[in-house]
């Protein structure tokens, strides 16, 4: 085959593999350190894509409208999820995960409910911003370019906070041994607030920069929470850098799937997914739960 076709199946792939890593890296931390399943993940997600639409609409006679959108959506998400943990979640922590399950689930309801109810259920899309509107050569867009150099540094800057800083390690004492750090002084409550609300910032934040390339619809948030979940499985619920590896890995074997058995591509990648769950079901850099 033509090797700049196949590099261009790889960009293709590498695109989406970033975007997924976007909110899977949510999904994965609120696991990791609260032992949550937020199945209301992708609506948070679903969310941010109307709340850039929206934003974008308002700030129609600027030319460069769509950064500001962007980053107002995924802070209005982190809001969100910073009160949907408040009033709701905390009072979950000490029951058995099938409350929480059941919690989420109907948060995925109401707020499919009520984007409908708000934007109705017609497509809606989001221009390009013109900054990266061309493209390299014929098969590199700007904008894909972009995401997949976003993916590592928003990569690089979670490590980095919390590896790095006092509330990076507080973070990582909450997920050993949360009874222990309240124990020394530390407000777990509010260190648990605010790890939801960055899990809800980059859902709303991956949503909003989805909306160039991708259609906003009714029901994408059940599709992707899909997709983030195979992610985290593949790499491992609650591994940061595993959740990075499952995205990458996904997204090569779902567009060169695409290429080699375009009926069964989605099958391809359900199939790794069965494999990984059979001979390692921590994930590829996970570890085991005890």
């Amino acid at each position: 085959m033509d090797p700049s076709f196949l590099f261009s199946q790889f960009l293709g792939g590498l695109t989406t593999a970033m975007f997924l890593f976007l909110i899977a890296s949510g999904l994965s931390l609120v696991f990791g350190v609260m032992r949550v399943l937020n199945f209301a993940h992708g609506s948070f997600y679903m969310i941010g894509a109307y709340l850039a639409w929206q934003v974008v609409k308002w700030l129609q006679p600027l030319p460069e409208r769509f950064w500001p959108a962007a980053l107002a959506a995924a802070l209005v998400v982190a809001l969100l999820g910073a009160v949907v943990e408040r009033l709701f979640l905390r009072y979950l922590y000490d029951k058995e995960e099938l409350y929480q399950l059941l919690l989420t689930y109907a948060l995925v309801l109401i707020l499919g409910d009520a984007a409908k109810f708000l934007w109705g259920t017609q497509q809606l899309s989001v221009s390009r911003p013109p900054v990266l509107a061309g493209g390299i050569g014929a098969i590199i867009p700007d904008y894909n370019l972009f995401i997949m150099v976003s993916g590592p540094v928003i990569a690089v800057l979670v490590w980095l906070m919390l590896t790095r800083t006092t509330m990076g390690r507080m973070i990582r004492a909450a997920a050993l041994d949360r009874e222990m750090l309240g124990a020394l002084g530390a407000n777990v409550g509010w260190l648990y607030t605010g790890m939801f609300a960055l899990a809800s910032f980059l859902a709303g934040l991956s949503g909003a920069l989805v909306t160039p390339i991708q259609s906003i619809v009714p029901g994408m948030d059940v599709e992707i929470i899909v997709q983030a979940f195979i992610v985290v499985v593949i790499g491992g619920l609650g591994s940061f850098w595993g959740t990075f590896l499952g995205s990458v890995i996904y997204g090569q074997v779902l567009s060169f799937g695409i290429l080699i058995f375009p009926g069964f591509s989605l099958f391809s990648v359900f199939a790794l997914m069965a494999v990984i769950l059979i001979l390692r079901p921590w994930g590829l850099l996970g570890r085991p739960l005890r």
